[in-house]
């Protein structure tokens, strides 16, 4: 007797069905596939119980006839393909047949459908597989599906899911994710009887972005386009970037997908201004040949696999650097734009009182919080021995060739008005600096603050950047070479890494065993021992993840951050005047290249509303 055997069409019908139908949200989104795919310009969905007691989707799609709707019953009933050369190129969001029987096969299942140059419709109804009725029947044009009692052949399945709760959650999700992707199409989303949102059709990507989002702030426009590859969309600024990679959607030719290579290309093109532990929110779509994208990788279609994915990874990179630094112009035409108000603007103080000797704020969260609060106690004659030292950050930049950041600052005599706007500000007016650590402006829009340390770590990272790439960070002969023992793994990295070491102003020999000599060190990072250093570069080229942090930029963003003003230090007019010209020419400004942003707008209208002014 045989060992093997066939399987009963019934119990091959719910195997298909575990791996389309993974749970009530699972229905909606093949449903709404197959509602998009027939041309729907509006969708209703309903769910009750979490989505097992009732899930409805109800389109105006095409429509099907009696024969039609029998047919698509069956499984590997489809009109999208034909031959298995259509695989090579589809373009429809459904094409496997297998979603319509799945969900008949694990439900009460009914379908009401009429095309649209016809007069009367069809139904049928199935029984957990087995059809029970199939007739004409009176309705109107598009197609109506309702799936009732999800699971209740299959109570194992069923005692899987979640809480009715979280599973209306994930309904939600999908609604939501499927009105990105299409936002000329209207949906209707009802939970337990509760309309939760009701969308237009013929919204643009932003007005449906901030209906969903709830979201009244601007966003980062995305948009490029090659021979064969064109992505738009929208991206929140990097500061209100996800905890978790959820709020990213992203769409491949109007399919939702998530795919790793495109997360973590726009992660990679957002690199320097995300903060730890955050992700880039909002959505994308990336459009290309279909010929070029394998959509058939993963049963519930979830996953895409790209035919030329380097040259997709790189295109995607650059689209969002390229949006990253059309940011950089807007939010520089923002806090330096000419002033359009003069009257009714703030009268500068005539003797600013005690500027910078405010004790350091207790909410600030800066890495240098105790190094501020030890200085902002300092005596006024401390501080101004130190203003040579601030200075010598804040002086312009050497060539990369040599990076010498030591030049003084040319002192220019003070002017009459001591914060009066110069040409090169004249939309900005300074007011003072608050807790020795914020620079407050006004313009024409209302009140700037800016944080001086992450502005002046932001400028000195793109200066290291720039001299790295150029090979031209300098390296500083030491003295007496350091000896180092290294581990074995560490011997490793260092080997491995051994040409950007030295880029970075490293020269390491072997002398024997596990023992290395140090012979010069990074000129810029002259104040820390070029031992630890040294092992503190490697332990972060070990940790590399790949993901979008690369260890060298953390590296460099790290020697910046050691080497800007810090927080506490008092600044005069003049360093002040200088760090802000910086900023207005810089060409990446706006986060320090750990993420945190370099300064904030508050309108005029906000800080009346503050006071009750209306």
């Amino acid at each position: 007797m045989p060992n093997i055997h066939i399987l009963p069409e019934h119990l091959a019908n719910q195997i298909a069905a575990g791996e389309v139908i993974e749970r009530p949200a699972s229905v909606i989104k093949e449903l709404l596939e197959n509602s998009l795919d027939a041309g729907a310009t509006r969708l209703e969905i309903e769910a009750e119980g979490g989505g097992a007691k009732l899930l409805k989707v109800i389109d105006n799609g095409c429509g099907m006839d009696e024969d039609d709707v029998l047919l698509c019953l069956e499984r590997h009933g489809t009109s999208k393909i034909r031959q298995a050369a259509d695989l090579d190129g589809i373009a429809t969001l459904g094409f496997r047949g297998e979603a319509i029987p799945s969900i008949a096969a694990v439900s009460r299942f009914s379908i009401i459908s009429r095309p649209q140059n016809a007069e009367l419709g069809a139904k049928a109804t199935v029984e957990y597989g087995k059809l029970t009725a199939a007739h004409a029947v009176g309705c109107g044009k598009g197609t109506v599906i309702e799936a009732r009692f999800l699971f209740g052949n299959t109570p194992a399945r069923r005692k899987f899911l979640r809480s009715a709760r979280t599973e209306l959650h994930h309904i939600d999700e999908i609604v939501r994710t499927y009105a990105l992707a299409h936002p000329e199409i209207g949906f209707v989303l009802r939970l337990d009887g509760r309309e939760v949102f009701s969308l237009a059709p013929g919204q643009s990507l932003e007005e449906r972005l901030r209906l969903l989002l709830q979201r009244a702030g601007a966003f980062i426009a995305v948009a490029r386009r090659s021979q064969n590859l064109a992505i738009n969309g929208l991206l929140l600024p990097p500061e209100l970037g996800a905890s978790a990679g959820t709020m990213l959607r992203l769409f491949v030719n109007g399919r939702a997908v998530r795919d790793r290579l495109f997360s973590h290309a726009v992660a990679e093109g957002m690199t320097g201004f995300l903060m730890k532990g955050r992700f880039p929110a909002g959505a994308l779509h990336l459009s290309l040949p279909a010929g070029d994208v394998d959509v058939n990788v993963h049963p519930a279609k979830h996953e895409v696999r790209f035919r030329h994915g380097q040259d997709v990874h790189a295109f995607i990179v650059e689209a969002v650097r390229q949006a990253m630094r059309i940011e950089q112009r807007h939010s520089q035409e923002r806090i330096f734009s000419p002033a359009l108000r003069p009257e009714g603007s703030a009268r500068p103080l005539a003797s600013p009182p005690g500027l910078g000797q405010h004790p350091v704020s207790p909410w600030h969260q800066c890495d240098e919080l105790e190094e501020g609060r030890a200085l902002a106690t300092a005596e006024p004659e401390m501080r101004r021995d130190e203003s040579a030292e601030i200075r010598r950050h804040l002086a312009p930049a050497a060539p990369p060739g040599g990076m010498n950041f030591q030049d003084a600052l040319e002192e220019a005599p003070a002017p009459a008005n001591m914060f009066a706007a110069s040409d090169e500000l004249a939309g900005l007016r300074v007011v003072g600096q608050a807790a020795s650590l914020y620079i407050l402006c006004e313009n024409a829009e209302g009140l700037v603050i800016i944080d001086q340390h992450a502005a002046h770590e932001r400028l000195l990272y793109e200066e290291l950047l720039a001299a790295y790439e150029a090979r031209q960070l300098a390296g500083q002969r030491l003295l007496f070479p350091l000896s180092i023992e290294l581990s074995p793994g560490q011997a490793r990295i260092l080997e491995n890494r051994r040409d950007e070491l030295s880029r970075l102003g490293f020269a390491i020999e072997e002398f024997g065993g596990a023992t290395h000599i140090i012979t010069a060190a990074p000129a810029f990072a002259a104040d820390s021992d070029p031992a630890t250093l040294l092992l503190q570069i490697l332990q972060q080229f070990s940790e590399d993840k790949g993901d979008h942090s690369h260890p060298l930029t953390d590296i460099l963003a790290g020697m910046a951050c050691k080497a800007a003003v810090k927080a506490g230090r008092e600044l005069n007019e003049a360093e002040i005047r200088e760090l802000l010209k910086k900023m207005a020419k810089a060409d990446m400004f706006s986060h320090c290249p750990h993420g945190r942003p370099v300064a904030r707008i508050f309108s005029h209208k906000e800080v009346r509303q503050w006071f009750y002014r209306g």
